[in-house]
């Protein structure tokens, strides 16, 4: 166990901070939620254009809405004050030796990285129900930086990361499994052959929005990352 402590300790240390201002503004930035807004408002844009009855679109909603559920609730309020792990930036073993940025420090306990799972949950729920290359391409990759945010900032540990993403997979798939087991028993399934939808009936040019609305908020966040 000594031996595991020490590689996420590590680990940590080589991804925890930087000598740089514009890559601490970058981490602070790309780790709220506040800058994925649009993001989300992308998302919805996407279920709604694609989606021709308000059943559909409130099934798909729903089925978001139980996905971050199950994540973030097994995070925040079960598995997180029974472990009771504290974050780098507590541990009273290391807290003075990791790079904190602006006083960020959260609350006490980091296992597992809520982060990590809620954004990996909504990457793989809209990556099944979307199923485009560069979509799920460029959702993965979006969860990914906000797990390497958490780690640059100090607030989790690797191993936090780890099975947050995998809890975060579990969650997305078991919230995708009741949203196609109702869907069929609610609408007649239809199967998409053509070059403009996916075979799930997504528009690849709405998905392809998505993928320009985050690349234009990082884009953004580098801008800002730069003057603030």
């Amino acid at each position: 166990m000594q031996t595991l402590i020490d590689i996420d300790q590590k680990i940590l240390a080589f991804f925890n901070g930087s000598d740089s201002l514009f890559i601490d503004n970058m981490a602070v930035i790309l780790t709220s939620g506040v800058t994925w807004i649009p993001l989300y408002l992308s998302l919805l844009y996407v279920v709604i254009k694609n989606n021709e009855t308000m059943r559909q679109i409130m099934l798909v909603i729903g089925c978001v809405i139980l996905c971050i559920g199950i994540s973030d609730g097994v995070a925040d309020f079960i598995v997180k004050p029974m472990v009771g792990r504290f974050r780098p930036s507590h541990d009273p073993m290391i807290k003075y030796t990791v790079d904190v940025v602006n006083g960020m420090r959260e609350n006490l306990y980091g296992f597992f990285s809520a982060h990590a799972s809620n954004t990996f949950c909504i990457a793989i729920f809209f990556s099944m129900l979307v199923r485009n290359k560069i979509f799920v391409t460029a959702m993965v990759l979006w969860s990914l930086v906000n797990c390497w945010t958490r780690l640059y900032l100090g607030l989790h540990y690797p191993s936090d990361i780890i099975v947050g993403l995998v809890w975060g997979c579990i969650s997305g798939s078991v919230a995708y499994y009741v949203y196609i087991k109702s869907y069929s028993h609610i609408f007649r399934d239809i199967k998409y052959v053509s070059s403009r939808y996916t075979s799930t009936g997504y528009n690849r040019l709405d998905a392809d929005i998505v993928v320009l609305v985050l690349i234009l908020t990082l884009l953004f966040s580098i801008i800002k990352a730069l003057i603030v």
